[in-house]
């Protein structure tokens, strides 16, 4: 005889802002087997029983970073969230937290998008360079010290774990800073005068309250409160260097 088939109870955060002004929860028996994720949880739900929930995804492998949601809680990436580790349930699933709710699981990222533009994610050259010159090269050594910032996947879950950006939306960030500090910290870039005005800017890393929950909920270990206390840092020098060497100073 086969065995019977093992369910688990999901709770949705809701939000359809068509028929719903405020979101409401509501509960989903789902079949499972050791190897669904919540992720899958939810695609069972979407073309079994309500065809109209929200969510994002793409990758399944938590390379994309689209699928962060809160889960019991805590943010998570729904694709490397297994049901079996969360049993007996209920799974209580939300948008992440300290964004704006456009649909169901699915937030608003266009603060978020703002703010990595304006650290001009990419690298700055110091120098022009001619293509017959050849490509810029790094020491290993080199590559060591921003290497673990570059694995970032923009998820924000360091963002719905930081209670500083759920007080002020206008804190630039852990992700953001991480990014920053990326950036800046690699040979090649040149661009670091230009970022200091986001880095310093009263929105910057100073706001930062180093509560360190960003780096816990990280799925990609990028530690961005390290990143962040390495800023404080810079930021602190550029600040002293300006007495010890005033702008316009002729050496």
């Amino acid at each position: 005889m086969s065995e019977p088939t093992r369910t688990i109870r999901i709770e949705i955060l809701r939000y359809r802002p068509e028929q719903e002004a405020e979101p409401v929860w509501q509960a989903f028996t789902v079949p499972f087997t050791d190897d669904m994720s919540v992720l899958q949880g939810l695609q069972h739900i979407k073309d079994e029983q309500d065809g109209t929930l929200g969510y994002r995804w793409s990758c399944r492998m938590a390379i994309c970073g689209s699928c962060g949601m809160m889960v019991n809680g805590k943010p998570r990436l729904a694709c490397e969230t297994f049901l079996r580790d969360l049993l007996p349930g209920p799974v209580r699933v939300e948008a992440l937290a300290h964004f704006p709710i456009e649909r169901d699981l699915i937030v608003s990222v266009e603060g978020f998008v703002e703010k990595l533009e304006g650290i001009k994610p990419y690298l700055i050259p110091k120098a022009p360079r001619t293509l017959d010159e050849g490509e810029y090269l790094q020491t290993p050594r080199q590559l060591e010290v921003f290497e673990q910032y570059s694995a970032c996947i923009n998820c924000m879950l360091c963002y719905a774990a930081c209670p500083q950006f759920g007080l002020d939306p206008e804190f630039t960030g852990p992700g953001v800073l991480a990014l920053l500090h990326r950036y800046n910290a690699d040979s090649r870039d040149g661009g670091q005068a230009e970022r200091a005005a986001v880095m310093n800017a009263e929105e910057g890393v100073w706001s930062c309250t180093a509560v360190g929950y960003c780096s816990e909920v990280c799925p990609k270990g990028v530690d961005p409160a390290n990143a962040v206390n390495q800023n404080k840092l810079n930021s602190a020098k550029d600040y002293f260097l300006r007495f010890l060497a005033p702008r316009g100073a002729k050496s």
